[in-house]
């Protein structure tokens, strides 16, 4: 590591992460929150948490985040991607394995846009012949 602190930004739907994370003993800032705190769900912790599981670095750098826009699932999504770019930062070798796992792929799905003359994007109005 060239620097003591590594930077990455992560986005996924309308939410966009910026991730800061140096050595240290796990220790995890999410908005001024703990990891567990900001996220309740413990799929989405575990779903953060893999790129640091599939390097064998879990607990070994502390992370700050800073979280803004979108829903729980799209931040997580977005804090996700971010940890993946840092772990990639650290180390060059950790690419092909995030990589494989498809922690380096932007999610580029979002939300379709609403169609004029139709109540939702894709629904329409119920049909009636007389």
């Amino acid at each position: 590591m060239a620097e003591s602190q590594i930077r990455a930004v992560g986005r996924r739907k309308e939410a966009v992460c910026r991730v800061y994370i140096k050595p240290g003993s796990g220790k995890w800032d999410v908005n001024g929150r703990t990891l567990g705190d900001y996220f309740p769900r413990p799929s989405l912790v575990s779903s953060i948490q893999q790129a640091f599981t599939a390097t064998d670095s879990l607990g070994k750098y502390d992370v700050r985040a800073r979280v803004e826009g979108g829903g729980l699932t799209g931040q997580a999504g977005a804090l996700r991607l971010a940890v993946a770019r840092c772990m990639v930062e650290v180390d060059e070798t950790h690419r092909r394995k995030l990589r494989d796992m498809g922690l380096l792929t932007r999610d580029a799905r979002a939300v379709e846009r609403k169609k004029p003359g139709r109540p939702g994007a894709r629904k329409r109005f119920q049909f009636s012949k007389r």
